[in-house]
Formats: structure tokens, sequence, C-alpha cells
């Protein structure tokens, strides 16, 4: 499987060449990503990649930081790049929870294609996940003359979320996995039985010498997706939106017909249909396909309706992620059962994971048994009697943390506030125990 991050390899390739003297690739070598003579200005990274990891191993070396120079310094492709997040990354995260992957390997993609569902690569791997051919097909996506599925979102992230889970359940290693993404399952198991060791650093230099670039990017890229702000990196707009609705269509249309009944820009209805190359929807009954629609108010569902009933019997249409609001009762408030998470109940009511976020002022995806969720804008946040929870974050101490590394970790918080919040003696931390961190 290939990638596309050749706009990262480049520079970096170029940049080795010219032997460029205030490189920082040529001021700090680590032996390996866990030495820690780090020096003092570089060491806010290593801090702000621990604080952010959760089941991806985020390590920190010279390689990372290269990466992490690149991507910042390309301010307008990464500001365009975060506004394409804003849409792809629900669904992804949607496909990961479901395969029981972590959720953060989302990143993955900007390395692959930049979130860009037409991307082809060199050796002709497509979509926004770069599959090859043979690997689409071994994973069940579909090719041919009307439809290609690798550069369908949706379809994609399951099968690129079925392919890491494979590889994982292999290797036993999330950076592993991610790299046998790029190279191939069968040069890792080269690579880790020449190195005779089972984790990425030391088998790096027996993979091919793009794999040995991927990780360090995927890894720099998450720091850069998480810390664009303190780069002065803004998120710039998606001219489709963020809201769509998706339709089940039994028979073929036109995307072009839809655009004019709907009064939709036909060029944007393309975008979020990707995966049709001549834009027509093959729907048929026995296998019905997806239509992906800007969020419209339901008076144009019936425009629709007679789109698709123009001159052929009457279809099943069926809206997969949102239902028009005469059809279905969404209650204003949820109050969080045992069990669920902020990603389900957005799931259940139909709304979008970063919408219930943003309604009830919460700043993590957790979500706290008896605690009640507003599901619309219509309340003001600034009198809800929850808002001073969301003052809150968690962070999950690692071994080696002391209360000063972890309180220079996060902007306005102190060894004094992190062991009053969380009422410890004597600052005694145990790997694993998790501490509440004033937002400031």
């Amino acid at each position: 499987m290939k990638r596309l991050f050749t706009f990262a390899v480049c520079i970096l390739s170029l940049h080795f060449a010219e032997g460029a003297s205030a490189s920082t690739a040529d001021t700090i070598k680590f032996a390996n990503p866990t030495q820690l003579a780090i020096p003092g200005y570089l060491a806010v990274y290593k801090q702000r990649l621990d604080s952010i990891q959760k089941d991806v191993p985020l390590d920190y070396n010279e390689y990372v930081q290269s990466y992490i120079d690149i991507y910042t310094r390309h301010k307008d492709e990464m500001s365009h790049v975060l506004g394409l997040a804003k849409y792809y990354f629900p669904i992804y995260e949607k496909a990961f929870r479901e395969a029981g992957i972590p959720e953060e390997i989302k990143y993955l993609s900007i390395v692959e294609s930049k979130l860009d569902p037409t991307a082809v690569s060199r050796v002709g791997a497509m979509g926004p996940w770069q599959f090859m051919p043979a690997t689409a097909k071994l994973y069940g996506l579909n090719m041919n003359s009307d439809v290609d599925d690798r550069r369908d979102p949706v379809q994609a992230s399951y099968a690129a979320a079925a392919y890491l889970k494979d590889a994982y359940m292999e290797f036993g290693d999330w950076l592993l996995a991610i790299a046998s993404y790029n190279c191939g399952k069968s040069n890792v198991e080269r690579a880790i039985a020449k190195a005779g060791a089972l984790d990425f650093w030391s088998i790096r230099q027996y993979l091919p010498n793009e794999t040995r670039g991927y990780v360090p990017a995927y890894i720099a890229i998450s720091y850069v997706m998480n810390y664009a702000g303190k780069h002065g990196i803004p998120t710039q707009n998606w001219s489709t939106g963020e809201k769509t609705d998706t339709v089940l269509v039994d028979r073929s249309i036109s995307l072009s017909n839809i655009s004019r009944v709907l009064n939709v820009d036909l060029h944007e209805l393309a975008i979020l249909n990707p995966a049709y190359k001549r834009q027509i929807v093959n729907g048929t009954i026995a296998a019905p396909r997806r239509l992906v629609i800007p969020q419209t108010v339901s008076g144009n569902y019936a425009a629709l309706y007679e789109a698709l009933n123009s001159d052929a019997p009457a279809p099943t249409i069926t809206f997969a992620n949102s239902v028009p609001s005469s059809n279905r009762f969404i209650p204003e408030s949820h109050v969080v059962k045992r069990g669920e998470t902020l990603a389900d109940i957005a799931d259940e009511f139909g709304v979008q994971l970063q919408d219930l976020k943003d309604w009830n002022n919460l700043h993590s995806s957790k979500a706290t048994v008896g605690k009640k969720l507003w599901l619309n804008d219509s309340h003001e946040i600034a009198g809800m009697p929850e808002k001073a929870e969301a003052k809150f974050i968690t962070y999950k101490v690692k071994r080696g943390d002391t209360l000063s590394n972890i309180a220079d970790k996060f902007e306005g918080t102190t060894v004094d506030s992190i062991r009053t919040l969380n009422g410890l003696k004597k600052g005694a931390l145990q790997p694993g125990m998790t501490l509440k961190i004033s937002r400031g």
C-alpha cells in the first residue's frame, strides 16, 4: 500500500541533501526515542506529544521533529487540511470505533492523501486511504467503469480500519501496523526477522526508505493537528460545509439532475460523492447506492423525491444519517446512561459529535453518567449549570511522570493547582492514575 506525503518527503530529502546547517535534524541526535537528553527549547514538543498520546505511541526524536518543522512551515496547506478534517474525521472516527481500533489513526489519512478523496499516487494508489487495486479488492472495495470505492470516504475508511486491525493482530504494535500500511506486512515481517525486535524504531533501518519516514510523519501530523494554533495555523472553512444528509437510492440518476433539482452546485455534489466516476449514482433495488447531499430544508426532500421518480417506478429512499425533522422527534436534551459514549449519543440522535461537544461546552469525548446533555443549540451555554465541569481535562499518569513535568505540559497549570485539585499529599503519583487538570 502506497502513500502520498511527497510534499514533506521531497522537501526533507532536499533539505538533508543541501546540508542546511540550521536544520533541527542537524542540531539534535537521539540514540533512540526514549532518550531524555533533549535540548530545553525542544522539550516542549515531547511534552505536548506525551499529553495527547492515547493508544498509539507518539515517540519523539529528530526524525519526528524534522517532519514537524516541514508541516508547520506549510501553513496554508495545513490550514486547508484542518478545514477538511471537520468533515472527514467524523466519518473516519465512526468506522474506527466500529472496528475497535484507535480513533487517532485518522491522522494517517493526511499523510496518505491530505484528505483528498481523488488523490492518485504515481503507482496508482487511490483515494483518501490510498488503496492499491489488489489490496482494495481484498478488503471489499469495488472498482469498475462506474464506481471506484477507493474514493468513497466511508467505504475506504472501513477497509482501512480492517487492514490496520489485521496488521495489529499480527504484530501486536500500532506503529508496526501503521508501517505495514505503507510497505506491506511482508516487508515488516522481514525487517523484524533481521532486527530480532518487535518495535518500529529497532527495525526502522531494515524497512524500505519511504517507510522509515512514514511513521515519523504520522507522529508529526498528529502533533500539528492538535497544536496548529501554537504555530499560527488557522482552520480554513471548507466551501461545501460540514453538515450533510445521506440518501440510499435504488436506481440510476445523474448528479447533474440532482444538482438542478436541489439548486446545488454540481461541483459540490461531485466532491461529496467522489466514488462515481461518471457522476451517475448507479443504484439498484438489490444494491442501493449512497448519495450525499448538503443538509437542506425539508421542503427540498420533496423535490429530490420527485427527481428520483421522474421517469422510473417509485424507488426506496432511506435517509441513512439524518431524518427530516417532520418525521423524527429529537428531544432537547438527553441524560447520559451507563455505558454510553458521546459518539454513541451523537449517532443515536443524528447530530455531529463536534456539535454535541460545542453545545455542551465539552473539551473531551468523555460522557459522564447522569449528566444532562443538550441536543441542539437553543440553550445558552453560559447558563448551563454543568459549565464548571468543562473547566477541567483529565491526564493519565505515565511511568516517570512528576508533578512538575505534568504541569509544564499544560498552560496555566502549576504543581500546587494539580495537588490541590486532586487532593494529593506529598505529590505522590502512580502510573495509570488519572488526574484532573485545570484549564485555567
